[in-house]
């Protein structure tokens, strides 16, 4: 019990942070042993962190089950549809491999490029359908364990001209509708996840709590200095994955 708590709760803490979430529960496993695929039980325990993003933004969600904000549904149907196209292969090709440690790196890059996008305000100004479009594919990707989903994908929308707001908010809401299929597929698939429910009930809890202290961090500082912090989080992240 206690094993699946711990799994939980890094779960809800690593999921909003561009320390990938998939690759620290995926090795948490392994340390702990427990029976389900590492990549497979770290994939379902991102269902604990889907109720806690339709809690958190349920304003935003009820506009988006009433048909009110025809801009968001569009968004989202695009980055789904790429994420699953793009995501799918790739969890084939990498469920039994290592935590990337490289690509942790390669995302602290991309965040310190975030984080100049936002500090000199140069960005290429692209509109929310072609955000779509790339944050969906580097979703899709980040199914590698390594590669932070969150990290990336707000590399991905700072591309545009969002507010800091609207970046974390939508990099938070698009993970909500590919976690409900991906999660769908794995218990489908492997019902042996379902033992696993005691770290639904607490990555949930460690999620909305950190989403919430999160999200008032990021008001609370400026945005640039917000990605500096995380790509220096990638670097220490990568770091001690290189130590261990």
């Amino acid at each position: 019990m206690w094993d699946y708590i711990i799994l939980g709760v890094l779960q809800g803490i690593f999921e909003w942070i561009p320390i990938s979430s998939e690759g620290v529960v995926a090795f948490a496993s392994q340390f702990l042993k427990i029976q389900a695929n590492p990549v497979d039980m770290a994939l379902f325990l991102h269902l604990g962190t889907f109720f806690a993003v339709l809690i958190y933004f349920r304003n935003d969600w009820k506009q988006v089950f009433i048909l009110k904000n025809s801009k968001l549904i569009q968004f989202l149907i695009i980055s789904t549809f790429i994420s699953l196209i793009v995501g799918f292969p790739f969890y084939k090709l990498v469920r039994n491999m290592a935590v990337g440690n490289v690509l942790l790196l390669i995302m602290g890059f991309g965040l310190l490029l975030t984080s100049y996008f936002h500090k000199t305000k140069k960005t290429l100004g692209l509109d929310l359908n072609k955000l779509a479009v790339i944050a969906g594919c580097l979703q899709g990707l980040a199914v590698i364990p390594g590669l932070s989903r969150s990290g990336s994908t707000i590399f991905g929308l700072s591309l545009g001209n969002l507010s800091p707001a609207q970046i974390l908010k939508l990099s938070y809401m698009m993970s909500a509708p590919v976690i409900l299929v991906s999660t769908t597929y794995l218990i489908l698939e492997n019902s042996i996840l379902l033992n696993a429910w005691p770290s639904l009930i607490f990555s949930f809890l460690a999620g909305f709590l950190s989403l919430n202290f999160l999200m008032k961090i990021a008001q609370g500082i400026n945005f640039y200095r917000f990605t500096l912090i995380f790509s220096l989080l990638c670097f220490l992240g990568a770091l001690i994955g290189f130590l261990i």
